[in-house]
């Protein structure tokens, strides 16, 4: 795996490597590189992964602090067929938040978003943008198709 000048790391109380498998199965070109046991760290494991071609690290070492909302993953989608595939597949022993965000189940945030979301909210009509991020603010998984009609003004 090539390394690259910024590489989102992920640190695990002691699931690195099945997290890595579990989003690798969800996301199209996307795999494990490497599981590394670390020399004289007892059981920390360092795991290279790569998800929509965009390389990660994880690591298991007794986390010392839990993920929270501070950091996410952002997953852009094309259509609501998407957007409920990986929203499905990352709630699996997960929770809901509010405005497309979840946790999965090992406490990861995400955003799992429709491509047009950020240019309706940032479209320079302020009654387009308002009507798009008021419904937002009412959904938990977004619906693609209100969201436009709030962006067309013709939602009922």
């Amino acid at each position: 795996m090539k390394i690259q000048k910024i590489t989102p790391f992920l640190w695990y109380s002691n699931e690195a490597e099945e997290a890595a498998a579990f989003y690798a199965g969800i996301f199209p070109d996307s795999r494990v590189i490497r599981v590394t046991g670390v020399p004289s760290a007892g059981s920390t494991k360092l795991v290279e992964f790569v998800l929509f071609g965009q390389p990660f690290f994880a690591m298991s070492s007794g986390q010392p602090d839990p993920f929270n909302h501070s950091i996410s993953l952002l997953v852009n989608c094309d259509d609501q067929a998407e957007l409920d595939r990986y929203w499905n597949a990352l709630l699996e022993g997960g929770s809901t938040d509010a405005c497309g965000w979840l946790k999965d189940r090992f406490g990861v945030s995400w955003q799992i978003v429709p491509n047009d979301l950020i240019p309706m909210i940032a479209d320079p009509d302020p009654v387009k943008a308002k009507r798009v991020a008021e419904t937002m603010m009412t959904m938990v998984k977004f619906d693609v198709a209100a969201l436009k009609a709030a962006y067309a003004g013709t939602a009922g």
